[in-house]
């Protein structure tokens, strides 16, 4: 559909949000906010999201913890390491709400409108955002944004690629028109923006590292900075957008600051001092056994399990397919077979995980059982260019459970890597064509993870494979990644309840070359990229679960990660003067809707 000028443009607009984002027909306002699919849960009228409190008292200090370094303060360019909460002093045109899968309500952003092929969508800004300058946010910084953003960074070109053109209509409102296709989440994915603004970075390298504290227009500044070590922001007490409906109950921090500590370890014995008030353990043993100490059994720090129903995603040994090595999917399947993950579980991790069985784990979108109806059909035409098992049976990871169980997987892995042109020859593993040994590098940036890995590196020593682990520092393991020097590494790929863009960035054979992008696995398929293509044209909840688990499953018998582990749960201890809502969202620790105490004792926090 072509746009239409005018006033009957404007009807149409009005009628189209009525019916796709108000969720009360007779709200005052329908343009308030948007739904991927359906309406969204909260009317034009709404006065705060249901999981904050909003007579959550402002004030106090709150210091967190982050690993490594960093030595630039812009989060949006691939030089350098960026300081820990950078994003903070930005606002988006449009917030996320935590308790609905992908539904987006106006930040900057007062009013939207979207046709009913969503082929464009507008922003009307706010006239009272500002910048902490006092300068009014305007439809040309957002036109800057985009054009910057997607200029200096493969995330952004990815993510936007759909785009078309982006142009300003006045001060206020910014028009945003995507290419031909079918993309219902195209105008959510561009109210995710956050908007930068152009008179500061006017005559300004954006694409340098800078230790200068960039403008911003949120709830945040950057207050002090010591480079690499640590980072405070103060609250912003003007702040432009502190009663809107999507930021009541949040931002109740006067200070939130990052100490920066040099591993885990070392970041334990720091939370464990006082140093820090908060922390989300990912560590099974540590969760087990790292929080004994005096201060906890007196009940001055809380420890909870929080169930979630966010994506686990896949975390896994991640093999480069750019590596010769690594380019044929028996062989991968076979490495597989010597990560044991019961023993891992059992014994390191005290029982705390699952097994990771899908890119889309703890979601409904997971591919489960033999494929049919919907789904079947998208895999069909691809039959004889894809694994056969996809069409034949769920994806399984190789378990140890049983007699000899470790003992019939490495048995299995010998009889793949024979039937793959290798052979064992003094001891180690060849390929019979080259006579180059099978050998590789696990690439880490921690050492906790060693005590993962050195297991697995012994079971492929059975079958004459030899893997070296090598832990590097932050900033060295960035930049291997970036530029895809690795044979292989520990990867998570998060994902949400309503994949679409950043499938492309993650498996997109268009990524796959491309520095700083997320396809760590080098995937270059035309299959996984016509079912990418498939996700992003869904056009209702029942295309989009199809078209998910199709992928899913082509991705899974592609062999091109070991699976690791996921809880499905939030493992968190806190400092009992942190204060969290009583209900929180499904899909978020909402810990920006956090606070410290009551007024009484936030007056009274010792200065830290």
């Amino acid at each position: 559909m072509r746009a239409i000028a005018g006033p009957l443009a404007a009807s149409m607009a009005a009628f189209t949000l009525i019916a796709l984002m108000v969720a009360h027909p007779a709200a005052a306002d329908p343009r308030h906010g948007m739904a991927l699919y359906g309406e969204p849960k909260y009317g034009a009228d709404f006065k705060n999201f249901d999981y904050v409190n909003p007579g959550a008292p402002k004030g106090g200090k709150v210091t967190l913890q982050a690993i490594g370094s960093f030595d630039t303060l812009n989060p949006f360019t691939l030089k350098g390491v960026p300081a820990a909460g950078a994003t903070m002093i930005y606002d988006t045109l449009m917030a996320n709400s935590a308790d609905e899968p992908f539904t987006e309500y106006g930040q900057l952003a007062e009013s939207i409108e979207v046709p009913e092929d969503r082929s464009w969508v507008a922003f009307t800004l706010r006239p009272q955002a500002r910048w902490h300058d006092g300068k009014p946010v305007t439809a040309e910084d957002v036109v800057f944004t985009f054009h910057t953003l997607t200029e200096s960074h493969p995330f952004y070109r990815s993510y936007y690629a759909a785009v078309d053109k982006v142009e300003a209509d006045g001060d206020r409102r910014v028009r945003f028109t995507f290419k031909p296709g079918d993309n219902r989440e195209l105008p959510l994915i561009v109210g995710q923006l956050p908007v930068l603004p152009k008179h500061y970075w006017q005559g300004k390298d954006f694409q340098a590292t800078t230790l200068e504290p960039p403008l911003g227009s949120g709830p945040y500044r950057i207050a002090a900075f010591d480079p690499g070590r640590s980072i405070s922001y103060e609250r912003v007490a003007d702040y432009w957008g502190k009663d809107l409906a999507v930021n009541v109950g949040r931002n109740n921090f006067d200070t939130m600051a990052y100490e920066y500590f040099r591993d885990a370890s070392v970041a334990l014995q720091a939370f464990r001092g006082g140093l820090y008030d908060f922390r989300q353990e990912n560590v099974a043993k540590t969760w087990a056994t790292g929080y004994d100490f005096d201060a906890a059994q007196a009940g001055k720090v809380v420890r909870e399990e929080i169930p979630n129903q966010v994506p686990a995603g896949m975390q896994g040994f991640v093999f480069n397919t750019r590596r010769p090595m690594f380019a044929d999917r028996r062989v991968r399947w076979a490495i597989a077979q010597a990560f044991d993950f019961e023993w891992t579980n059992q014994t390191l991790f005290y029982g705390a995980y699952k097994r990771t069985e899908s890119y889309f784990e703890n979601s409904p979108l997971q591919s489960q059982g033999v494929p049919q109806g919907r789904e079947l059909a998208l895999l069909e035409p691809w039959r004889g260019k894809i694994p056969d098992e996809v069409f034949q049976k769920p994806y399984k990871a190789p378990s140890t459970d049983g007699q000899n169980g470790l003992r019939r997987n490495l048995l299995e892995a010998k009889r793949l890597l024979d039937e793959a042109g290798t052979d064992v020859r003094n001891g180690r593993r060849v390929v019979v064509a080259t006579g180059q040994p099978l050998s590789f590098e696990i690439l880490l940036d921690s050492p906790t993870f060693e005590r993962v890995t050195l297991p697995f590196v012994e079971n492929l020593k059975r079958l004459g494979i030899q893997a070296n682990v090598r832990t590097v520092d932050t900033t060295q393991y960035e930049n291997r990644i970036r530029d895809f020097d690795f044979d292989m590494t520990v990867h998570v790929w998060g994902q949400s309840l309503s994949p679409g863009n950043e499938q492309a960035g993650f498996w997109g054979s268009s990524a796959a070359e491309r520095p700083g992008s997320q396809n760590v696995a080098g995937i270059r398929d035309p299959a996984v990229d016509a079912l990418i293509g498939k996700v992003v044209s869904a056009g209702s909840e029942e295309d989009l679960k199809a078209a998910v688990s199709a992928l899913d499953r082509v991705l899974l018998w592609g062999h091109y990660v070991v699976p690791q582990w996921y809880s499905g749960v939030y493992r968190v201890a806190y400092w009992n003067r942190l204060k969290r809502p009583a209900t929180l969202p499904p899909y978020s620790l909402a810990f920006d809707a956090w606070w410290l105490g009551d007024a009484k004792s936030v007056a009274e926090q010792p200065p830290r």
